[in-house]
């Protein structure tokens, strides 16, 4: 069993892990979300989030919260939910989830099962140290059709297609949203004070309409 540890992230990756004992350490850790956990066919991740890893999450969270609300678009964010199916044999728990084309079908949930319901229309994941599980293949599988991802200097945006994801300029589930966009508005986050920044997301999302 080959282990590979990440000190910067505080991230473990073990190989050679099975279902039953993935499904044992989702149960032990339970409602925590104290550490994330991915599962790719036997390669097991489990991260500690940073403040630097958790800061970026939030300000991308908060920019889609916004565009929802000025569009008056539903929105059900589902945060770092686990998100798995034994069948395919993996599993992730994102930096950040929501439903917004499909916010409807699962508004009365308690649970997600992905056997019976859609995956988030939207997730955002935070990869800025390695080495880390490449989770944009888990992502596919289990059909999510849109993935922002922060590198730390930049925000990506993936598209799902037949081959798996494709970066592309402009998003799907919130049109006109580009990838320059988000990148500047999540460094703009980290230097204005955040009533000014929220104000500054607000007439940026009016004047996308």
């Amino acid at each position: 069993m080959a282990t590979v540890i990440s000190p910067t992230d505080r991230r473990v990756i073990i190989e050679g892990v099975s279902w039953a004992t993935y499904e044992r350490l989702l149960a032990d850790f339970g409602e925590s979300h104290t550490a994330r956990v991915a599962f790719d066919r036997g390669t097991l991740e489990i991260m500690a989030p940073s403040f630097a890893h958790e800061r970026p999450a939030n300000l991308l969270s908060q920019i889609v919260a916004i565009l929802a609300e000025v569009r008056d678009m539903d929105l059900i964010g589902a945060g770092p939910t686990t998100f798995k199916r034994e069948d395919v044999a993996r599993g992730f728990e994102p930096d950040a989830s929501f439903y917004i084309q499909h916010a409807a079908d699962v508004r009365g949930n308690t649970e997600i099962d992905l056997h019976s319901d859609p995956p988030p229309d939207l997730v955002v994941e935070i990869d800025i140290t390695h080495p880390s599980l490449d989770k944009l293949p888990l992502y596919a599988t289990l059909g999510v059709p849109e993935v922002w991802r922060y590198t730390g200097q930049q925000v990506l945006i993936y598209r799902r297609d037949a081959e798996g994801y494709a970066v592309v300029d402009t998003s799907m589930i919130l049109p006109g949203v580009t990838g320059n966009h988000l990148t500047q508005l999540v460094a703009s986050g980290y230097g204005l004070p955040r009533p000014a920044w929220l104000r500054s997301i607000q007439t940026w999302a009016e004047g996308l309409r």
